[in-house]
């Protein structure tokens, strides 16, 4: 009996090209992330200004992605990321040099990030039903974990340079550096062997409303898929706190530029062992009610996190929400890839994305609101109460969720 290998997924040569150049990728746009949310505090000192960044994150995705996703099912993936990864360096560029020349203000800031925005809701499709063709099935749940960890490495290493950075030069200099980071995932795109094009069972993917209508028909008729991203949507809405960091670095914490950092790095070093754990050792059973616990204890972290005043104790619940939130993103992900067939995938992703991105970027400005009105530490008290609420309706009603074993 041979000895399953620790990360099998990695024996394959596309999909590790990908996963490398990913990682340089996500780790210049969580430095990008960390630096616009400073940058628009410094500029405003506003709550609802930085609620407003989440608002031009979302909006781009609502419109855009289920047009993504049925793009995704019809052109060729690989072709699609590379023009949607040069408009994300673009943008990123075009900060960088309004920025260092001294010419930016809230409006420019707005308007580059929905264009990157728009341009994700265009990538994330084709990446995601691209990532099954990569690997084999039996590796497919070890390939959505090294993504997560992938993603958590990105959200440490990331934001605390963006801290530093931010310290010593302020945000140009991430702003550029995000710009060139793109470049890694162009040429593991580049260098890829595998099709980019959906294997469809009869004739040729069309980008026209009734294929769009397909996708949703299937979405809403497969009840796991629709019990997943209500969910997902609904508790990260309420327990977003992301926006509200500088805040808590600069008046409530009082730790700064390199102490935001920290804070924003915080979710990715919980996220990441938690990662590593799923990815070494392999997905539990009870995999439905497992989703539902840890979305409970996000809820709990956050509320704690709202409480604390300690610096330490507010790292350690930001760390245990990023675990709680990596063990329910890989069972999710893993559970709506596999039930769903290769020619819909891109789809099903863009429907998906709405709730995935949509509930925290959504929650951002939510929590922006509630804090201009109560302050920005009972917003976040008070959104991690409604995650909490959020999944006890969820045990009632989600029955397919409750019962799902892995099957």
């Amino acid at each position: 009996m041979h000895k399953r290998a620790a990360f099998p997924a990695l024996r394959h040569r596309d999909f590790r090209l990908l996963w490398i150049g990913q990682l340089i990728s996500v780790t210049g746009s969580q430095m990008q992330i960390v630096a616009i949310n400073w940058h628009v505090y410094l500029l405003t000192k506003s709550p609802l200004a930085l609620g407003g960044v989440g608002l031009v994150r979302v909006l781009p995705i609502i419109l855009c992605s289920l047009v993504g996703g049925v793009v995704a099912d019809a052109v060729d993936r690989k072709r699609l990321m590379l023009i949607s990864q040069s408009v994300m360096l673009v943008s990123a560029a075009l900060l960088a040099g309004l920025t260092a020349t001294g010419r930016v203000s809230l409006w420019p800031i707005y308007l580059l990030t929905a264009v990157g925005s728009a341009a994700i809701a265009f990538d994330n499709p084709a990446r995601q039903a691209m990532l099954p063709t990569l690997v084999p099935s039996e590796d497919f749940p070890n390939a959505v974990s090294l993504g997560i960890v992938v993603f958590n490495s990105a959200t440490i290493v990331g934001p605390a340079l963006a801290g530093l950075l931010l310290a010593i030069r302020g945000p140009a200099l991430i702003y550029g550096l995000n710009a060139a980071s793109f470049v890694a995932v162009i040429i593991a795109l580049l260098l890829i062997r595998a099709s980019g094009r959906a294997e469809v069972a009869t004739g040729m993917a069309q980008m026209n409303v009734a294929a769009l209508r397909e996708g949703l028909r299937f979405v809403w008729r497969t009840p796991i898929i629709v019990q997943t991203m209500t969910l997902d949507f609904i508790a990260t809405f309420f327990a977003s706190a992301t926006a509200l960091l500088p805040i808590f670095a600069a008046e409530i914490l009082k730790v700064g530029a390199r102490g935001l950092g920290l804070l924003a790095a915080a979710p990715g070093a919980g996220s990441i062992i938690t990662g590593l754990l799923i990815a070494r050792f392999g997905v539990m059973r009870k995999q439905g009610k497992t989703v539902l616990v840890s979305i409970a204890v996000y809820g709990a972290a956050t509320i704690a996190f709202g409480l604390s005043r300690w610096f330490w104790f507010s790292l350690l619940m930001l760390a245990i929400t990023g675990a709680a939130d990596t063990v329910s993103t890989v069972l999710r992900q893993t559970i709506r890839q596999l039930v769903t067939p290769d020619h819909l995938r891109g789809r099903m992703t863009s429907v998906n994305m709405i709730f995935f991105m949509g509930g925290p970027q959504l929650g951002e400005l939510e929590a922006g609101v509630v804090a201009a009105l109560i302050g920005a530490a009972l917003s976040v008290v008070t959104g991690g109460v409604g995650c909490l609420i959020a999944v006890a309706a969820a045990g009632l009603w989600a029955r397919s969720l409750m019962n799902y074993e892995g099957d």
